[in-house]
């Protein structure tokens, strides 16, 4: 049975970069068909608007999209495009997983680290944000729930379980922010107990920065709040080789949206030298969700083995001599081998 997934090929660099994403997609025979749907700066110009209520539409219908890198105007009048997808299909769950490949310019290996951060509410709430009739004074407001804090500590623990993962961490600052992020703490020990198999810690977040940078081997899963979580994915990044590895998985009830998570490099657009990895890493997380766990398996041992063998195929930003195509060339008949 075929299953069809909505895709947004993004603004800069997206169009090339989910080019050669659907052919490795193909490659792969997973049998999906593809629903292209309109976003973005392209959207904007054609429609009036970032993300057309039919593009909403589409996602909802077929509950699971593919997603390129989006452009968000810089001025008033435009929300982020992200959020705006996150909030509508109530996407509490961003996943980021930071694993370490062979030929980045990275000061570690061996990292293998999940970070879940809660997607929905916490310091990034547009509403309770004020600014004085004299511009001297700025005032935002952080909503953390019981609710929403239960449902993202037991996603990341059902997550460390169904993926033989041995530890979550619980990053917070409830020493200081003792309502919101104490609230999350008391969640999250709450919920650990319901996982006696896995090890469970908490942790400050400045300390675990610092501790992140220091010795990354004793991360696991980390679990946190919506602000922290956004900074310390990035932080984890970093330890891989950066964003240009880094793919993001956004996970609701009746939706699941996947995405590259670095920019839209416009500077670098249509020069096809474009490092394709992310999404093709978000590729490979969104067969998992589907059930076909072989098929990203096998994505990211090609990604793992072209990198290694076939440096004058892998783009110059991982240390290659090659392009996006040559890159997605490579993949292919690695795949079809």
């Amino acid at each position: 049975m075929s299953k069809t997934i909505a895709i947004i090929k993004g603004d800069g660099i997206g169009p090339e970069i989910m080019q050669a994403t659907l052919r490795v997609l193909d490659a792969l025979d997973c049998n999906l068909r593809y629903d292209f749907v309109e976003a973005g700066l392209e959207a904007l110009q054609q429609h009036g608007q970032l993300m057309p209520p039919v593009s909403i539409e589409t996602i909802a219908k077929h509950g699971v999209a593919l997603k390129g890198p989006l452009t968000t105007p810089i001025g008033r009048g435009f929300s982020s495009i992200n959020v705006h997808l996150r909030r509508h299909f109530d996407l509490y769950a961003n996943v980021r997983p930071a694993i370490s490949f062979p030929g980045t310019r990275s000061r570690f290996e061996d990292i293998d680290i999940i970070t879940v951060r809660e997607n929905t509410e916490g310091a990034y709430l547009p509403e309770g944000q004020s600014i004085s009739a004299d511009g001297e004074v700025a005032l935002a407001s952080i909503r953390v729930t019981r609710t929403a804090s239960e449902r993202i500590v037991r996603y990341a623990f059902e997550l460390a379980r169904s993926k033989g993962r041995k530890k979550v961490t619980a990053v917070h600052k409830a020493n200081i922010i003792k309502s919101c992020s104490g609230l999350f703490l008391e969640v999250a020990r709450v919920v650990a107990a319901d996982y006696p198999e896995i090890e469970f810690h908490e942790m400050i977040v400045d300390n675990a920065c610092m501790q992140l940078v220091m010795n990354p081997h004793q991360f696991d899963v980390i679990v946190t709040t919506n602000l922290f979580g956004d900074i310390l994915s990035d932080l984890c990044a970093g330890l891989v080789g950066g964003l240009g590895l880094a793919p993001g998985s956004n996970i609701g009830a009746d939706a699941a949206i996947f995405e590259a998570v670095h920019g839209s490099a416009p500077d670098i657009a249509g020069k096809n030298i474009a490092n394709p990895c992310a999404l093709l890493l978000a590729a490979a997380d969104m067969l998992d969700y589907l059930g076909m766990v072989d098929k990203g398996t096998r994505i990211r041992t090609a990604i793992r083995v072209v990198l290694k063998t076939s440096c004058d195929q892998v783009t110059p930003d991982m240390g290659g001599t090659g392009t996006t195509e040559s890159f997605a060339d490579a993949l292919v008949a690695y795949l079809r081998d």
